[in-house]
């Protein structure tokens, strides 16, 4: 495994960590279990990931609190939390965002409670909510870090104008965002925004959400209750295109001698600007095998190979 620093904070993470979406988020995937789950962060501590992160929505609640029983067994010197607030499931069912001050502060407590932490390393305003202020929202988050509670300020799923908002008093650490070889959006502007203000970039669905997996087949179906059917990857038409490109990229993870999951993970540790990346999963031989890929040295031959594909 290899290390990276969230430069602003000083803080050193792994390049590849865990995305638990699906460790206790029941409200994500169906039948999911819980013990396997929390075997899968066991793993993932014990192979050399210190990145963990996680979420106040999935479950809702559940993989804070899956997550933070494994945490209790390890020290605390060993991993770096980052987990998120700001959206929550309303009477209804229905997921809400929130970005107001008094509700990010209850929401980061209440994960602190469910963890069973002092601190979160890491904590991101999860959506920014329309509508709201994100300076307000940001600056409620300098006071949990005044106050310890959080080590570095994040924020997840902006555009650049959102981002440039939140980032007005250049509090923002670290920025998570949707980034792999079939959605590049960031690359146009968002990317080197952060590089010039030295904000890390977290890279989380590197695999296309599986798609870039190599396992799918045209004839993949998902569950309905599969949060991928809302995912413009899957959908008729667009699903077709990119298993074709990525037929086209197994030839070239088989001349690296390595799978085309871990080609796409590795193309993302190439980027400039690509801090680390928080490949999901439900499987500790899937997991294994990603981070095999911190690993792997892509040339410029590679890259250009790559780049006339995708």
């Amino acid at each position: 495994m290899n290390y990276t620093t969230i430069e602003k904070q000083d803080i050193s993470i792994s390049t590849i960590g865990l995305g638990t979406n699906a460790v206790g988020g029941h409200n994500l995937f169906e039948n999911l279990n819980e013990e396997v789950g929390k075997e899968l962060v066991k793993v993932a501590l014990n192979n050399g990931v210190t990145l963990i992160d996680t979420a106040d929505i999935y479950g809702p609640g559940r993989s804070e609190e899956l997550v933070g029983e494994v945490l209790q067994s390890f020290p605390r010197e060993q991993y770096i939390l980052a987990t998120k607030g700001a959206r929550m499931q309303n009477e209804k069912g229905e997921i809400v965002t929130n970005n107001e001050p008094d509700y990010l502060r209850s929401a980061c407590e209440a994960s602190l409670q469910r963890l069973g932490l002092d601190y979160i390393d890491i904590y991101f305003i999860h959506f920014p909510e329309q509508g709201a202020s994100l300076e307000l929202a940001v600056a409620e988050l300098v006071k949990l870090k005044q106050e310890g509670k959080i080590r570095a300020i994040g924020i997840s799923n902006v555009t650049l104008e959102q981002l440039e908002e939140a980032n007005s008093t250049g509090d923002i650490d670290v920025v998570q965002l949707e980034y792999n070889m079939l959605n590049r959006a960031i690359e146009e502007d968002i990317l080197p925004y952060c590089i010039e203000q030295q904000i890390a970039v977290v890279a989380y669905g590197p695999l296309a959400f599986g798609i870039l997996g190599g396992k799918y087949t045209k004839d993949l179906k998902l569950d309905s209750g599969d949060w991928r059917n809302r995912v413009d990857f899957f959908k008729a038409g667009n699903f077709e295109v990119n298993l074709s490109k990525v037929e086209k990229l197994k030839e070239i993870a088989v001349k690296k001698d390595t799978s085309i999951g871990n080609l796409a993970i590795a193309w993302l540790l190439a980027q400039k600007g690509i801090t680390a990346v928080i490949p999901g999963g439900k499987k500790t031989d899937q997991l294994l095998e990603n981070l095999k890929a911190s690993e792997i040295k892509l040339t410029a031959e590679d890259l250009a190979n790559i780049e006339a594909i995708i």
